[in-house]
């Protein structure tokens, strides 16, 4: 909750968690005017069509049960075709019924007979799950984009199963720390230069090779730190040691996968191999409560947990719960992202960031992934190949089918 402030004093305000259509509705069932909410005296009485809901034939005319959007399920109505004027939602109802029918039950396929000139209940019913859940990744997928600070656009997509978005997930572009745990995020020196690719840069500093070539791309072999310039340098935004910082530059799809996986990320553009393609953020908390999540995550058979062992490992990365899009990315034993430690404006080697960077070409439509026992060194980490009993972990079955596949997560 937060103090209304000068308004009124003393009192507080509530957050509203219903969502804007539901808010309308209510204003136009009891014919009130918002125009905070955009129900005005203008508008209250206008219809949209939201959804197709039913499909009939009566006297060889079709009809189709609309949903208007911002009024509630009691004022639908059926409609002739000939009052529609709604392509995309026509063949999106056309698709959805086909999608149902096509589905295979028990080695037998759904059908319906020709003579019907009605959809069954089931149909339907499937039908209107189908358009809420298009309403609410399309919400979902507004959202992310307002929240996100890179330049690539973030798309949502399901056309699996009936799965909505995670109702227990924030997005975020940076580290959170967990109470308790300070992030400095302050640079305490920074370069000169005028030439970062020929001057002595950050990286020269800190005893390590400039990471990238002039393509942009990533020539340091794995586990050797990245060093980049920070907010104290010189040089300016365009500045080539500056690539982890800009954000992802792609567009990128969370897609619901066919192969039992959930969600996963795929790219909608071509990647060039050793490019920078995300940054793996989540609440930053201590080894010991990783642990102790560790034993939870393992039980429902997810795993959100990076250890920051590039020198010492006191910290882990969570992103069960707040992330960006690497919080989609599934594990793969034969990733195409490989892992780096990056240190910009924090310093301290107990904390780096951690980004990923392309292996190989990767082209549009292809699914991102990367070793969930991959560290920033470069290696795989022993917990992957440690079966003593004394860990006492439920594993987790991988289900990435590559050739190399180690059969677990964990």
């Amino acid at each position: 909750m937060a103090a209304a402030g000068a308004e009124a004093p003393g009192a507080w305000c509530v957050p509203c968690l219903v969502s804007l259509d539901t808010l309308q509705e209510l204003c136009r069932k009891e014919k009130l005017t918002c125009k905070s909410i955009g129900i005005t005296k203008r508008n209250l009485n206008n219809y949209e069509v939201e959804y197709l809901c039913d499909y009939k034939v009566v006297k060889d005319m079709e009809y189709y049960l609309v949903k208007w959007k911002g009024w509630p399920d009691s004022t639908n109505t059926w409609e002739p075709l000939q009052n529609l004027k709604c392509p995309l939602l026509l063949q999106q109802f056309f698709n959805d019924k086909h999608n149902y029918l096509s589905q295979v039950k028990k080695g037998k396929a759904i059908t319906l007979k020709e003579n019907h000139r009605a959809l069954k209940p089931a149909v339907a019913e499937y039908i209107v799950k189908k358009a809420k859940q298009r309403i609410a990744l399309q919400r979902w997928q507004d959202e992310l984009n307002r929240r996100k600070t890179h330049k690539g656009m973030i798309f949502v997509e399901n056309t699996v199963d009936l799965e909505g978005p995670p109702s227990d997930f924030y997005y975020i572009n940076e580290y959170k720390p967990a109470p308790g745990i300070s992030l400095v995020n302050e640079a305490t020196f920074g370069c000169s230069c005028t030439d970062c690719f020929f001057e002595k840069c950050c990286p020269a500093e800190a005893g390590v090779l400039l990471a990238y070539n002039k393509n942009q791309q990533i020539k340091i072999p794995p586990g050797t730190p990245i060093y980049e310039c920070n907010s104290r340098c010189q040089c300016g935004p365009d500045c080539p040691n500056r690539i982890v910082q800009k954000g992802t530059q792609y567009s990128l799809c969370i897609f619901r996968t066919s192969n039992g996986c959930g969600w996963g990320v795929k790219t909608l553009v071509k990647i060039k191999r050793m490019s920078f393609v995300m940054e793996y953020v989540g609440e930053v908390i201590t080894s010991e409560e990783a642990e102790r999540r560790g034993q939870l995550y393992d039980n429902k058979g997810i795993t959100y947990l990076f250890d920051l062992d590039y020198e010492s490992d006191e910290f882990t990365v969570d992103a069960a719960r707040y992330g960006n899009v690497s919080h989609f990315v599934n594990h793969s034993c034969d990733p195409n992202l490989q892992v780096f430690n990056v240190f910009i404006d924090n310093l301290d080697t107990r904390l780096p960031r951690i980004a990923l960077f392309s292996t190989r070409t990767i082209n549009a439509g292809e699914e991102l992934t990367f070793d969930y026992q991959m560290k920033g060194s470069g290696d795989v980490s022993s917990d992957s190949i440690d079966h003593s009993p004394a860990k006492k972990r439920a594993r987790t079955v991988c289900k990435c089918g590559a050739v190399t596949c180690r059969g677990y997560l964990n």
